[in-house]
């Protein structure tokens, strides 16, 4: 509490009143985001709602006959029908009890944190006051550092308590789960036992669509899926919204990398090299010990040595013609 009004007091009467009215376009001070809805339930609703509108979406797509889209399908139709080793329906019913089994998960997991105008932002953003100022005046000078905080250092709290460091955590989220993904992706591929029993199952799905995405042995499903989404947001301390966020995101990705088409203006396939011809390529026979990273980027795959693109698999057919030869 002293703390607080120690850094409370480093404001000038503006400069609090600057802080006390001012949110960013993204706030909202209700207690909760749907009026017939807890933040925490729609945390669990919100990641299955995307996915299978996403789903749905491509795989209006497949069923169509237009042919625009015959040059952005990485695979022809019928290529999912004779070399997929799963059924569509078989498809469907193992993520709908993936689902479930995520859901059952959530609900003895998630807590009811504050939100919106439950927080006391103010105390929050006095508090760290004190802090930037000293680091203000270990960089810049007394002098400078006094000026500076005098015209804006209300912003730059401001700044960093609503924008830099919910991006740092999303940011943390981000890497925790690609880093859980990737790790425990490579075991289940190096691992004869891993891959027959668990992830052989949605290997089944050699050439992948968008609702094949979580097709997974049940188990796999909760270690890959369940425990790094829980992780995420316990290490990067995310409050509710924070990780319901992610979780969309996250999940919207995951579809996308699946969707078997190759679109240029896709804003997810844009976001990063780890995309749906990315992965691909790592459900196809040569490429099966490569490219494990989801669902964001592809860092790990880079730094290990694990990444495989399209000229790798142009040089290795080259080079095994000429063996031939």
């Amino acid at each position: 509490m002293n703390g607080t009004i120690t850094g409370w007091s480093l404001f000038s009467a503006s400069q609090q009143h600057y802080l006390t009215t001012a949110r960013p376009f993204y706030y909202i001070g209700s207690t909760s985001i749907l009026d017939w809805m807890a933040d925490n339930y729609l945390s669990l609703a919100s990641p299955i709602i995307a996915y299978w509108t996403a789903s749905l979406f491509f795989h209006l797509l497949d069923i169509s006959d237009a042919r625009w889209l015959d040059k952005y399908r990485i695979h022809d139709s019928a290529e999912v029908k004779s070399r997929n080793l799963a059924s569509r329906w078989d498809v469907f019913i193992a993520v709908i009890f993936q689902h479930f089994v995520q859901t059952l998960v959530g609900l003895w997991w998630m807590e009811d944190k504050p939100v919106g105008d439950a927080v006391d932002h103010l105390s929050a953003l006095a508090g760290r006051a004190p802090t930037f100022l000293n680091l203000l005046r270990a960089v810049a000078g007394p002098k400078l550092a006094a000026q500076f905080w005098a015209d804006h250092g209300h912003e730059l709290v401001y700044a960093v308590y609503w924008w830099a460091i919910p991006a740092a955590k999303f940011l943390l989220g981000m890497f925790i789960i690609d880093t859980w993904e990737y790790f425990l992706h490579r075991a289940m591929h190096n691992n004869t036992y891993l891959y027959k029993t668990f992830h052989s199952v949605h290997h089944r799905l050699y050439v992948p669509y968008a609702f094949g995405a979580l097709y997974n042995h049940p188990l796999e499903g909760f270690l890959l899926d369940s425990v790094g989404a829980g992780l995420a947001e316990t290490i990067a301390q995310m409050s509710t919204r924070e990780a319901t966020l992610l979780f969309v995101i996250s999940t919207l990705k995951t579809v996308d990398d699946h969707c078997g088409y190759s679109f240029p203006w896709d804003p997810l396939q844009m976001m990063s090299s780890n995309n749906a011809d990315y992965h691909d390529i790592h459900h196809q026979i040569i490429g099966i010990k490569s490219n494990f990273a989801q669902p964001f980027f592809i860092h790990w795959d880079v730094l290990l040595g694990t990444r495989m693109t399209r000229q790798d698999i142009e040089v290795r057919r080259r080079k095994n013609t000429q063996k031939t030869e």
